[in-house]
């Protein structure tokens, strides 16, 4: 199969523990090497970290020490991984998945729908 890319599909979810309520998707990333995808995850729990009640500062700690290289591993072997930290009445739950990417449809040489031309694009902040 050719066009196909290797990668990994990583997505954030949110629960609320105590409202009954399925989980929310918050993020989703792309990421073409098992490094870059859990970066993703090791950045935001940095990043979180300093927010966090003592005991899911701990759970994020210990998946960046330790976790993290048994993650990459799995990634390596091409096996799903989760990370998850609970903060309150909040889970938050990372996911990496192996993925083959598909390509997108080459655009240039064709005739676009009219409607193309209508969309702006978006100015950077």
């Amino acid at each position: 199969m050719t066009g196909l890319v290797r990668g990994y599909w990583c997505e954030c979810w949110t629960e609320d523990l105590g409202s009954g309520q399925p989980p929310a998707l918050r993020a989703s990333f792309d990421a073409y090497s098992a490094p870059q995808a859990d970066r993703w995850v090791a950045v935001t729990l940095r990043t979180i970290s300093p927010a966090l009640d003592p005991d899911a500062s701990e759970q994020a700690w210990d998946w960046l020490y330790e976790g993290r290289i048994r993650t990459r591993r799995a990634l390596l072997r091409s096996q799903p991984c989760t990370v998850t930290v609970t903060q309150a009445h909040t889970r938050i739950t990372w996911t990496i998945r192996p993925v083959l990417f598909l390509p997108l449809a080459h655009r240039q040489g064709t005739q676009l729908p009219a409607c193309a031309h209508d969309f702006k694009p978006h100015a950077a902040d």
